[in-house]
C-alpha cells in the first residue's frame, strides 16, 4: 500500500498523503524523475525522503517508489479536472429536518458503471475526491466504490452522518486504505437534541459511538457541529464532546433551501449564526471542480444542477460544455439583478437562486437584507 501520492494537479505536480494536510509542490523535472523511477523500479530519492519526513513525519530511505509512492501520469484526455464531488447515492438512514435533498431515493448506477465513473474522474485528473450522499456508508457497493478511488490514487473525503462508522465491515475498509478526510455532522449532545433535528431515534447514539470508534481506529476525521433552533442549546456541550475525542471541528449554521428551491428546511435556522464573512469573488466550479449525482449526472457543484451532462453517456468529452454552462449559472441576473450592493456580496449566484426560489426572506441570505438598495 501506498504512503504517498505524486500527481499532476492543474498545470503543477504535487506529492501529497491521505490523512495529511501538508503537500509538496515539486517541480516538472522532479516530477519526471520520480515518474522514471517509479518505471524502472528505482528507489526513493534522498531529497524526497526527506521532504517526506519533514512534511509527514514518515521515513521513505532506501524503499522503492513501487512500494510507497503511486505517482500518476498526466491525463491524456481532451478535458481534465483536478476535483470532484459524487454522491454515490441519495438514500439516508437520517430524516435530518436541515436536508439540502428535497427527496432521498435509494437509486443509482450499479456497480460497474460505478466503477467506470471512477476510473474516468481518474483518467481526467481527479486527485481531490468527495464522496456524499444521503449517507455513503449505507450504500451496499460503497466499499468497491471507496477501494477503486483510494486505488486510483485519489485523496478521498467521506461525507457522513457517522452512524456506521463503528461497524467492522466499514472500519476494515477505512483501516486498509486510509481515506484522507472523514467528515463527520454531529447534530447533538444527547439522544432527545439529535432526534429533534434528524428524527431519527438512534442517531445520536450511533453517531457517538462512530466517532469513538474512528478515535480508536486513529482515522482522520473532523467533525461538523451542525448548528440549528434544536441544539443551539447544546452547542457547548458539542463542542466539548468533540474536543475530549481530540477532533478538530467547525461549526455549520448557514441552513439552506433544498437545491430545488423548497425553503421548508429554513424552519431549522438559527438567527445569528449566517455565515456571512466572505465577498463572493467568483468560483472554479466547472471548471477545475465539478459534482456527480448517483446516476452520472454532472453538473458544476451540488447546488447549481442546470444542465446536467450524463458523463456514463457521453465519456468525459461531454464536459467540455460544462465550463460554459457554469458561467451562465454565475451571472448575477433574476432576484439579484440591479442590486447597487452587489460588489460586496457574499452569496454566489446559484445558491441565491435557491433562496430566492424558497422565497427565503433576505435576512436568510443576504448581509443587505434590511436595506431598501437591493
Amino acid at each position: 500500500m501506498f504512503e504517498a501520492i505524486v500527481s499532476p494537479q492543474e498545470d503543477q505536480f504535487v506529492a501529497v498523503r491521505p490523512g495529511h494536510p501538508a503537500a509538496m509542490q515539486l517541480p516538472s523535472a522532479l516530477y519526471v524523475t520520480l515518474s522514471d523511477l517509479a518505471t524502472t523500479g528505482g528507489a526513493v530519492p534522498g531529497w524526497f525522503a526527506d521532504a517526506a519526513a519533514q512534511a509527514w513525519t514518515v521515513d521513505l530511505r532506501h524503499r522503492l517508489i513501487r512500494d510507497v509512492l503511486l505517482v500518476r501520469r498526466p491525463s491524456t484526455l481532451p478535458v481534465t479536472y483536478c476535483r470532484a464531488s459524487w454522491e454515490i447515492n441519495l438514500g439516508c438512514n437520517f430524516s435530518c429536518e436541515h436536508c439540502y435533498l428535497e427527496t432521498r431515493p435509494f437509486a443509482g448506477l450499479d456497480l460497474d458503471d460505478r466503477l467506470r465513473l471512477i476510473s474516468m474522474l481518474a483518467d481526467m485528473g481527479v486527485l481531490w475526491f468527495q464522496i456524499t450522499g444521503g449517507e455513503p456508508l449505507i450504500d451496499p457497493h460503497f466499499a468497491p466504490a471507496y477501494q477503486a478511488a483510494h486505488a486510483a490514487g485519489m485523496m478521498v473525503e467521506i461525507l457522513t452522518n457517522g452512524s456506521r462508522l463503528a461497524r467492522p465491515e466499514i472500519l476494515d475498509v477505512l483501516r486498509a486504505a486510509r481515506p484522507h478526510k472523514v467528515t463527520v455532522s454531529m447534530y447533538g449532545a444527547s439522544p432527545e437534541t439529535a432526534y429533534a433535528l434528524t428524527r431519527t431515534k438512534s442517531a445520536f447514539k450511533n453517531t457517538y459511538a462512530g466517532l469513538v470508534a474512528a478515535a480508536e481506529a486513529g482515522l482522520p476525521v473532523e467533525v461538523t457541529i451542525i448548528i440549528t433552533k434544536h441544539n443551539i442549546d447544546e452547542l457547548n456541550q458539542m463542542r466539548a464532546l468533540v474536543r475530549d475525542l481530540g477532533f478538530p471541528f467547525k461549526e455549520f449554521g448557514s441552513i439552506s433551501p433544498t437545491y430545488t428551491g423548497s425553503g421548508s428546511t429554513l424552519d431549522a435556522q438559527t438567527p445569528g449564526y449566517l455565515d456571512k464573512s466572505a465577498i463572493f469573488q467568483g468560483c472554479p466550479a466547472g471548471h477545475t471542480s465539478f459534482h456527480v449525482d448517483p446516476h452520472g449526472n454532472a453538473t458544476m457543484c451540488k447546488v447549481g444542477r442546470e444542465n446536467p451532462i450524463n458523463i456514463i453517456t457521453e465519456g468525459p468529452q461531454g464536459l467540455l460544455r460544462l465550463p460554459g454552462i457554469a458561467d451562465a449559472q454565475l451571472l448575477r441576473t433574476g432576484g439579484c439583478s440591479g442590486c447597487r450592493l452587489s460588489s460586496t456580496c457574499r452569496v454566489c449566484r446559484p445558491m441565491a437562486k435557491v433562496y430566492q426560489a424558497a422565497k427565503a426572506p433576505l435576512s436568510h441570505y443576504c448581509q443587505h437584507g434590511n436595506q431598501e438598495e437591493t
